[in-house]
Order: C-alpha cells, then structure tokens, then sequence
C-alpha cells in the first residue's frame, strides 16, 4: 500500500498516559518495516479554503490561536501544544491526498492509506472533542467534491466510537453516504439505528450501534448485508474508511471483540465492494489505542492488498447484534 505519512504528526504532544499519543504512529511504522510493497508519502498540508469547507472560520482562528499560545487542554479529553497546528493540517492533507490519489486510480497494492494524527471523525463543524481537531475523512470528501474529482462520496467508519463529526457534517447532504459500526453506549453517545439523515440527507446516514462483547463476524455480517447494498445503490465515486481499530478485542479502552483477521475480512469486503462500484478506495487512520493491536490490524489491511486471504471462522452472530442489523434492515437499508 501507499502511506500517507508526515513527522510532524508525532509532534503532537498530548501528555502522559493520553491514549492517543505519538507512539501510536512509531509501532505503526516499526510494523510495516519489513513489509513487501510499503511505500511512504510525505502530502502537503491541507488548505485553510480545505478546512474552512468543513469547519467554521471562526473556530479555524480559535484553534489557530490556541496552538500558537502553546496550547493546553481544549476539554478534558482534546490536548495540544504548538506543534498540533501543524499536525492537524498535515493530517488532514494526507487525508485529501489519499482521497486524490485513489480517485486518480490508485488501487491494489497502491491503494493509499493516511496515517496521520490527531485522528478527525469526532471533530464538528465549529469545535474539538474526543482527541479530534480537523475532521479528517470529511475534509478529504469535501475537497474532492469542490474539485469536481467526485459527485458522490461513501465513508464508512469502524472506529469503535461513533463518528458524531463526521455525521454531523454530512447529516443534511445526498452526495456524501456515511455509515458506522460502533460499540452502543460510548463515546459520544451518539449514533443511534433512528439517526438515518434528514433534508436531502434523509436515509444517507446508517448506524450500526453493537453492543459490547460482538465480535468480528457481526461487523463483516454487517458490512455484507447492509453497507454493502446500500453503497451499490448509492454509486459513490469515491470510498473512504475511517479506519479506527479500536474495537479490537484487545484494545484497551473497548468492549468489542473484533480480531485482526476479522480487520483482515471488513479489509478485504471494502476492496471487493470498490471493485464491484468501479469506487476508488481511500483509508484514513482515526482511533485504536493498544500500540501492538493498532500495529498488528494496520499491517493486516496492508496484507490483504498485498494477496492475504484472511481466516474465515464459524463464530456465530449473537442475537443481540443480529437485533441491531435487522433494526437497521427495517429502516430500508440493505438488500431489497
């Protein structure tokens, strides 16, 4: 795969014990290291007009001002310094770039993925919160839109945390389909089976709200029976991941039980759905917080671009998942 990468995302410093820290990016690289086919790329920053397409230029300004007085705690969980400035616009140019280098037909084993940091799903239009500035993946759909590179852009996320930016920002709109998995009850306690859009909008928002405790089979069941048909109809141009790996069964700070392979077969779902909507396919890095984890499900999505077939097994779908996929299938999404 391609990677997006910059150093000056390690220059975000969030302090001791934040989970999301610099050496998340560091375990990601050491990873990759003796990996066949990884190649680097250092994007440009985004643009103020990039940013300032999603985001309120008042706040643009406030953020801008906060860093260059040396920063500090934007609430209780959002940190930053100076250097955060700069990181946020690197981490969201990688984004446009790996959405520009997809939709320029980039895909196999060059499909690009952007690791950058501070991750973005959670930030909104006029503020930060959940470690999130720039809302990354939105920034990268809007700035292909203006470009005219796409008409219609899908975003599916399976960060473990509900990607309240994310929808927020596109909950009024036809032309960007958003769709998360995510651990019910979380942060930001967003994200319900009834929150389906509104406006233009109406029905290109899905969520899918497991409960703690499901495993991977339920996200790929999930994945196959409702994004999948929903993306077909929809026809998008371009599909971004927001790819937070934070519903790892061993992560440290969630409840799911997805497995590396189980990263491994959504992976190789979303390659086989671009290829079946001639969509270009983009990854954007958001959570996952136990360093060996985050590392181990990274390579595994690089892997299947590289020719792994992941481990399929008999884990059933709990009732309680299967619920929640049915709840959703009732409000019209899914195969007709």
């Amino acid at each position: 795969m391609k990677f997006g990468y910059r150093d000056v995302c390690l220059a975000h410093e969030t302090g001791p014990r934040h989970p999301e820290s610099p050496d998340r990016l560091r375990a990601i690289r050491e990873s990759l290291k003796d990996r066949h086919g990884v190649e680097y790329v250092a994007a440009d920053d985004a643009t103020r007009d990039q940013v300032e397409a999603i985001h309120a230029p008042d706040y643009v300004a406030e953020f801008e001002q906060f860093c260059a007085d040396g920063g500090g705690s934007w609430d209780a969980d959002t940190a930053a310094v100076e250097a955060t400035w700069d990181a946020a616009l690197a981490s969201a140019g990688l984004s446009v770039w790996a959405a520009e280098t997809a939709l320029d037909g980039a895909d196999g084993r060059a499909t690009p993925f952007a690791l950058g940091r501070p991750p973005g799903h959670h930030a909104v239009g006029d503020d930060a919160m959940g470690f999130c500035f720039f809302n990354n993946a939105a920034v990268a759909a809007q700035a292909v839109i203006d470009g005219g590179e796409a008409d219609a852009v899908a975003i599916l996320d399976w960060d473990v945390h509900h990607g309240n930016g994310t929808q927020d920002v596109f909950y009024d709109r036809g032309d960007v389909l958003y769709a998360s998995i995510h651990e019910d009850g979380l942060y930001p306690g967003t994200g319900g089976v009834e929150e389906t859009g509104e406006g233009e909008g109406a029905g290109t928002t899905i969520n899918l709200p497991f409960p703690p405790g499901t495993s991977h089979t339920a996200y790929a069941t999930a994945v196959d029976e409702i994004v999948a048909p929903t993306v077909r109809d929809f026809d998008p141009d371009l599909l971004v991941v927001s790819a937070g790996f934070d519903a790892h069964e061993h992560d440290p700070i969630s409840r799911m039980r997805v497995s590396t392979e189980g990263y491994g077969r959504m992976t190789a779902a979303v390659r086989d759905l671009a290829e079946d909507t001639d969509a270009a396919l983009a990854f954007v890095l958001e959570g996952g917080y136990g360093l060996d984890t985050l590392s181990e499900s990274v390579k595994m999505v690089h892997e299947v671009f590289d020719g792994y077939v992941p481990v399929t097994d008999g884990d059933p779908v709990r009732e309680s998942a299967r619920d929640v996929i049915d709840a959703v299938a009732a409000q019209g999404f899914g195969s007709k």
